[in-house]
């Protein structure tokens, strides 16, 4: 499934976030994957933002 939504302009990551609330989360709920052609650490904010903003607490686990 796919969702798209026009913009104007180029968009930082915390208002990406904003719209994905806004038009994708509240219908789906949590992606169980994120594809993107933007470098990973974009993705990896935008995921922390998005825990943030639904409260959701994250415990990174680094194993050696």
């Amino acid at each position: 499934m796919s969702h798209f939504i026009a913009i104007t302009e180029k968009i930082m990551v915390d208002e990406l976030t904003k719209l994905f609330r806004e038009n994708v989360w509240k219908l789906h709920g949590l992606p169980e994957n994120v594809i993107s052609d933007r470098e990973p650490q974009f993705v990896a904010k935008l995921i922390k933002m998005l825990n943030k903003m639904l409260e959701i607490e994250t415990k990174l686990f680094i194993a050696f």
